[in-house]
């Protein structure tokens, strides 16, 4: 059973804005980094975003992360989607040790992910 629990996804069109969240256990949440990856089908999953501000080339500037440390929740806000942005997003947490935001292979919980579709 996963830990992490997303939701926002949806269907949009390009241009269009989704906020996708992700809520945590406390004990999880005030422990652990947040990120957001994202996997489309026959790919591997990919990094999408961290908090402290990291993200991939490929979302720069058009996603931000933030933190609602009352509600135990971290949200994605993605605007300016494009259709290469179509995926399942997953979110996960990673020791607050870890440097490797990057790495799926650090983060210790996972999400089941929320379907995000954009198209005309």
């Amino acid at each position: 059973q996963a830990l992490l629990v997303e939701s926002g996804g949806g269907l949009v069109q390009p241009g269009d804005s989704l906020r996708l969240s992700c809520a945590a256990p406390e004990r999880i949440f005030n422990n652990y980094g947040m990120g957001w990856f994202r996997q489309t089908p026959g790919k591997d999953r990919e990094f999408v975003a961290a908090e402290n501000s990291y993200f991939a080339n490929s979302v720069k500037g058009r996603f931000t992360l933030s933190r609602d440390n009352a509600k135990n929740t971290v949200y994605l806000q993605m605007n300016n989607l494009k259709p290469e942005d179509t995926a399942v997003y997953i979110c996960g947490a990673r020791p607050a040790t870890s440097r490797w935001y990057h790495v799926q292979g650090e983060y210790d919980y996972w999400g089941q992910g929320t379907q995000v579709t954009v198209s005309s």
